[in-house]
């Protein structure tokens, strides 16, 4: 008996978590597309075509992965007990932060495999680190502060009644 409670409590979860990750990824994938055909339809306007139709999504799946990890290892957790704010934008400044790490790696692992050599691949690093970059960091930093400003009136009150105050009328509640 214990062991089918238990069987049951680990599919749960896994659902959960597998949930989580669904809508964290839905949400980063809209975003991240809506930016960079903004930024193709800018380019664009220049004659300069460029043909990443499916970056957006490819970077939504891997930063929802990053706040996944993230929220598993606790470090996001400091300032829970905090005044909402903070904990939103501490939360939202970390994983800017961890996400600009992992741009750096995958622009050092890109540099990498187009020349086969670690020097290249560092100087390409330091190409890929540019003002475009860093107003990069700046749009994540801004898109993450009401993405963690849900999560944490999530934690906080729980997920049905935010979910009644966002999708159902006042009258109802």
């Amino acid at each position: 008996m214990k062991n089918l409670k238990e069987k049951k409590k680990i599919k749960q979860k896994i659902f959960d978590e597998f949930t989580e990750y669904f809508f964290n990824f839905i949400f980063m994938a809209i975003i991240f597309s809506a930016i960079i055909l903004y930024r193709r339809m800018v380019l664009a306007h220049h004659g300069i075509i460029l043909h990443d139709y499916f970056l957006g999504v490819f970077k939504a799946f891997v930063i929802a992965k990053v706040v996944m990890i993230g929220a598993f290892l606790k470090i996001s957790r400091v300032y829970e007990n905090k005044p909402l704010i903070i904990p939103i934008l501490y939360k939202a400044a970390l994983f800017t932060i961890s996400v600009m790490i992992f741009d750096i790696i995958e622009a050092f692992i890109i540099g990498l495999i187009h020349t086969k050599d670690l020097l290249e691949a560092i100087v390409a690093i330091e190409t890929h680190l540019t003002l475009v970059w860093l107003g990069g960091a700046m749009l994540i930093f801004f898109i993450f502060i009401p993405f963690f400003a849900v999560k944490e009136l999530i934690r906080v009150m729980g997920n049905d009644k935010v979910r009644a105050l966002l999708f159902k009328n006042r009258t109802d509640l």
